[in-house]
């Protein structure tokens, strides 16, 4: 599946009305957070623009939710160029990434997000059009096979995943920028959630701001999440207007917690402490203890459970920490490991 969509500058246009409940920042200037990331990406397109040139390639990581695909739109939108979206798995055959790329223009932006899982025979046809901006194409088969060589814009390849440890190493090279985005802080994400309101046109009062930012795990997508189910819950069974004692009924309905947990995060907690008494266990016997894929865990409730201290990560397994105890209200009773004598 490959989307195309001409950027207007955020110079040149107006502000579109029909498009305020899109919640995605337009631009840097509307972006939140991540002070690093976003004062590197303003550099780096202050001087390609005062080189008349196309940008480096860019690779973004880090869990989901936190504003690749966004800043991917940000950079097309800065350079005023047009963006073309795609995804790794979406690429089966190399003709398919022949396709794609030929039709882009000078300056252009392809976007393709999930980027490690590109089969290998389209990654090596990647290399050409990242390193000398051509493609080696094949016509015929056997004897009367012909390689033509033909010419590419500059163009810039803009790739986002959520496991650069997949990235094969040749691959990983060929970015010239690479970005890791963390976990927003408490002070981002109620800005975040302060601007989401404003244009969702929803009341919301300081504390109501504070009780969906401390549980929207630090990332955005969740914030945004939340607070329309929040809208919805104040809109049906109060005034509108989202109060602290608002928001906590309906996330609790939820089953949200003042940490963000929600039933899945604490199923893995529960079944390493409960299952296998701590642990270490490995992650797909947890996944089986649950029924949830081994991949989602990892992608997208353990590096939150990490993140908080709640498990670490052995070579034996996963294990649950005191914190995670606290949490769920289970007594600590395991002794610490003693040191081994030299």
């Amino acid at each position: 599946m490959v989307s195309e969509e001409r950027i207007v500058s955020p110079r040149a246009r107006g502000e579109d009305r029909a498009q305020e409940t899109n919640l995605r920042p337009r631009s840097l200037e509307e972006f939140i957070g991540q002070p690093k990331v976003k004062e590197n990406v303003r550099i780096l397109l202050e001087a390609a623009q005062g080189r008349g040139e196309a940008l480096d390639h860019v690779l973004l990581y880090g869990p989901p939710g936190l504003g690749k695909t966004t800043l991917a739109y940000i950079i097309a939108r800065e350079m005023d160029v047009r963006i073309t979206v795609t995804s790794g798995p979406a690429i089966e055959r190399a003709g398919d990434l022949a396709a794609i790329i030929t039709n882009l223009g000078r300056h252009d932006v392809l976007f393709i997000d999930e980027v490690h899982r590109l089969s290998r025979v389209v990654e090596e046809r990647l290399y050409p059009a990242m390193e000398d901006y051509a493609l080696d194409i094949v016509i015929g088969k056997g004897p009367s096979a012909k390689t033509i060589h033909l010419p590419l814009p500059h163009i810039t390849i803009v790739g986002a995943t959520t496991r650069i440890a997949l990235l094969t190493a040749p691959l990983r090279e060929r970015f010239g920028v690479v970005y890791r985005l963390d976990f927003y802080d408490d002070e981002a994400m109620k800005r975040i959630v302060q601007r989401s309101a404003r244009l969702l046109g929803v009341e919301v009062d300081e504390r109501g701001v504070e009780e969906v930012a401390k549980r929207a795990r630090g990332t955005p997508r969740v914030a945004n999440r939340l607070l329309r189910r929040v809208r919805d819950y104040a809109q049906v069974r109060a005034d509108g207007t989202i109060t602290r004692d608002v928001a906590c009924e309906a996330l609790g309905m939820l089953e949200v917690d003042s940490l963000g947990l929600d039933d899945i995060d604490r199923r893995v907690i529960e079944a390493i402490i409960v299952k296998f008494d701590g642990g270490p266990v490995g992650l797909d016997t947890i996944a089986a203890c649950i029924s949830e894929e081994a991949d989602t865990i990892m992608d997208v409730y353990e590096p939150y459970l990490l993140q908080l201290g709640f498990i670490d990560r052995t070579p034996r397994g996963r294990v649950a920490t005191k914190l995670a105890y606290g949490h769920l209200g289970i007594p600590y009773d395991k002794e610490p490991p003693q040191r081994r004598l030299l």
